[in-house]
């Protein structure tokens, strides 16, 4: 447990601070959420909009190219999957972010 637990803490941070913008909402417009994109700590955020509960279990072996993967949203969904300890789609935790939307 421990090795997982420091894999998806560091994944996290790492996340936070350098993630690359990602299209959430599928209108091709980058939503960027890292600290290295112009947020502080208290707007930063790893899905940096509420339009998460929209993200789908994207592997990294469906993109046909890197970029792609990491365009639509991969290390985003990768990491909120493995912090939950979940595997799928988002379906599968809907009701737990249901509660916490504003």
């Amino acid at each position: 447990m421990i090795p997982t637990l420091l894999t998806a803490t560091s994944v996290f941070i790492i996340a936070f601070i350098a993630a690359p913008p990602v299209d959430i909402d599928g209108i091709r417009e980058p939503v960027s959420g890292s600290l290295l994109y112009g947020n502080n700590i208290i707007s930063g955020a790893i899905i940096p909009t509420s339009a998460a509960i929209g993200l789908h279990f994207y592997p990294i072996w469906e993109a046909a190219f890197v970029d792609e993967w990491l365009y639509n949203g991969g290390p985003y969904n990768g990491n909120y999957n493995q912090k939950l300890g979940l595997e799928g789609s988002c379906e599968h935790y809907v009701h737990v972010l249901l509660p916490y939307q504003a």
